[in-house]
């Protein structure tokens, strides 16, 4: 099971965090993997073999503290792990968050965990409060696989971010 918290708060005077989570209940890692996994310089090589480096978390790790922001990855073998990130949405290092209801539809798409659930929370000036399962959007679309549910899933995912009914 993977788990996607997106959250976009307003914290003392103007500044704005904007903060993921993800979760999966996985193979986990020691803390001496852990250790390799934020280290630039190391890689498994196995999904990529011609790699002598790792780049996801450490990129991640960089663009959060240049951000303003931090970061935390927390991870117990057999268990799973926790990373999060989170950003100052007024520091100017701060990359654009894109379009949250295209990222969610394609990790909604991947093949893999038996269970993806997405949460997004807003607390600002236009609060959102919402929650998609892949399991009830595969019952209720019957799937998504072809054109037609994927189209739908993009729309009722948009009307989320929307606010609308």
């Amino acid at each position: 099971m993977v788990e996607l918290e997106v959250r976009e708060s307003a914290l003392q005077g103007s500044k704005k965090e904007f903060r993921f989570l993800v979760k999966d209940n996985g193979k986990g890692m020691t803390k001496e993997e852990l250790g390799r996994a934020i280290d630039p310089f190391v890689t498994d090589g196995v999904k990529h073999p011609q790699r002598k480096i790792g780049l996801g978390l450490p990129f991640l790790i960089q663009t959060a503290e240049q951000s303003g922001g931090g970061w935390d990855v927390q991870s117990e073998k057999g268990k799973g792990t926790t990373a999060t990130a989170w950003f100052d949405t007024g520091n100017v290092d701060t990359p654009p968050t894109g379009d949250l209801p295209v990222m969610f539809r394609t990790i909604l798409m991947f093949d893999g965990p038996d269970e993806v659930v997405i949460r997004r929370r807003r607390d600002s000036e236009m609060p959102l409060d919402y929650e998609a399962r892949k399991s009830e959007l595969v019952e209720a679309l019957g799937g998504l696989e072809d054109a037609e549910s994927l189209a739908l899933l993009g729309k009722y995912l948009r009307s989320q971010e929307e606010n609308e009914e």
